[in-house]
C-alpha cells in the first residue's frame, strides 16, 4: 500500500483545470469529455501523474495508491442521498467525479456496465434501504466477502478506484494484495487450472436494475440483452483458473461468495486453503474523505466491513470507476469504438 498527498499548490493547480472543465462538458459521463479525459489529464500536477504511472507499470506488490489532500466541501456535496437513483439538487459531487475519471484516465479507460446503475461510468456506494443484508456495495450490515471486482465477466476491470466524500463512521475497506499469500508451486498449478465456477454478483441481476429513462429502443434492448447474457452466465458459468499469468507471481480472479466448491478434491483443498491464507492476509485501509483509492484488481482482493446505517444524510459515501488497460479487447461488447458502456 502506498499514499502520495497532494500539496496545496497541486489541490489549486487541479482547481483550475477542474473549473475550466465544468465550464467545457455538460457532465463527468459525457462521450465528449471521456473520449479526451486522458489527454486532458496530462494538467494534473506532475508528481500525481508519476506515482499513477509508477503504479500502472511497475505494478507494485502493494496493489494499492491512495491519492490523499484534495478538500471535499462538506456543505456543497450534500447530504448522503438515500439511493443512486436520487441525486438531488443539493448533491454536487461534479468536481470530485472529473477529478476520479482524471486520474483514471491515467491508468487506462473508464468503463461502465449497462447492468449497474443505469450504465453510469461513475458509480454511488452508499447505503440503501432495504439492502441491509445484501451482498453488494449498496448494503450495511452484512459483510462485503473479499473478491476481485466483477470477477465473473472476461472484461472486468484492471483497476478499481473508490473516492471517499464521506466516512463519519470509519467504516473499512478491506484488502489483501495476492503478494502476501504464500502457496507452493504445487499448490499454484492447481489454482492455475480450470476447476472454477464465478456467477454474476447481485449487483449485475435484474432485480437491481435502475430504469430506462433517456435511453432509446435500440439501447433498451441492448440493456435487456446484456441481462440475459448475465442470466446465461449465472445458469452455465464456464470453468476458469483462479490464477493466472506468471505462474511464479501470478494474477487472481475469485469471487468466493459467488463461486461453487470445486468437484475436484485437490482443487477444493487448495482454493480453501488460499482462503484461510487471504483471510490471514487482510488488513483494513479507512478512506477519509477526499482519498482516492485505486486498487489493482489483477493483483489484490477487497472487501468492506458492516456497519448500521442510520439514513440520516451522513452515511459512509464513495464514488466508484472501473478501469481497463485495452479497451479494444471488449469490442463486441459496446456499441462503437469510443463507447464505454459494455452491454
Amino acid at each position: 500500500m502506498s499514499r502520495i498527498t497532494m500539496t496545496a499548490d497541486e489541490v489549486a493547480q487541479t482547481r483550475v483545470v477542474l473549473s475550466e472543465l465544468a465550464e467545457r462538458y455538460p457532465s463527468p459521463e459525457s462521450q465528449e469529455f471521456l473520449d479526451e479525459a486522458d489527454l486532458i489529464a496530462h494538467d494534473v500536477p506532475r508528481r500525481i501523474r508519476k506515482a499513477l504511472r509508477e503504479f500502472r507499470l511497475f505494478e507494485p506488490a502493494g496493489a494499492l495508491l491512495i491519492v490523499s489532500g484534495w478538500p471535499v466541501d462538506d456543505e456543497r456535496i450534500g447530504p448522503t442521498p438515500a439511493h443512486w437513483k436520487e441525486h438531488g439538487p443539493g448533491n454536487d459531487t461534479r468536481q470530485e467525479e472529473l477529478l476520479l475519471v482524471l486520474l483514471s484516465a491515467l491508468l487506462g479507460d473508464p468503463i461502465a456496465w449497462s447492468t449497474q446503475q443505469d450504465g453510469r461510468v461513475v458509480h454511488d456506494l452508499l447505503p440503501i434501504r432495504g439492502h441491509e443484508h445484501e451482498q453488494v456495495g449498496t448494503g450495511s450490515e452484512e459483510l462485503i466477502t473479499w473478491h476481485v471486482e466483477d470477477a465473473f465477466h472476461p472484461y472486468r476491470g484492471d483497476y478499481l478506484g473508490m473516492m471517499c466524500l464521506r466516512n463519519d463512521d470509519r467504516v473499512p475497506t478491506t484488502f489483501a494484495p495476492i503478494s502476501k499469500v504464500e502457496l507452493s508451486a504445487a499448490q499454484r498449478a492447481v489454482l492455475a487450472s480450470p476447476h472454477f465456477v464465478i456467477r454474476p454478483d447481485n449487483s449485475h441481476l435484474p432485480r437491481n436494475r435502475g430504469n430506462a429513462n433517456g435511453r432509446s429502443p435500440a439501447e433498451e434492448a441492448l440493456v435487456e440483452k446484456a441481462y440475459r447474457k448475465i442470466e446465461q452466465m449465472c445458469a452455465s458459468p464456464e470453468r476458469i483458473p483462479v490464477f493466472f499469468g506468471d505462474p511464479g507471481t501470478p494474477y487472481v480472479r475469485m469471487d468466493p461468495y459467488f463461486m461453487d466448491s470445486p468437484e475436484d478434491p485437490e482443487a477444493r483443498a487448495t482454493f480453501e486453503e488460499l482462503q484461510r491464507r487471504v483471510d490471514a492476509a487482510l488488513e483494513d485501509c479507512v478512506l477519509e474523505p477526499g482519498d482516492i483509492c485505486f486498487i489493482d484488481n489483477y493483483q489484490a482482493v477487497h472487501g468492506r466491513k458492516p456497519f448500521k446505517a442510520r439514513y440520516d444524510g451522513r452515511d459512509r459515501w464513495l464514488k466508484r470507476i472501473n478501469v481497463v488497460r485495452d479497451l479494444r479487447k471488449s469490442r463486441e461488447a459496446r456499441v462503437s469504438a469510443t463507447s464505454r458502456v459494455l452491454y
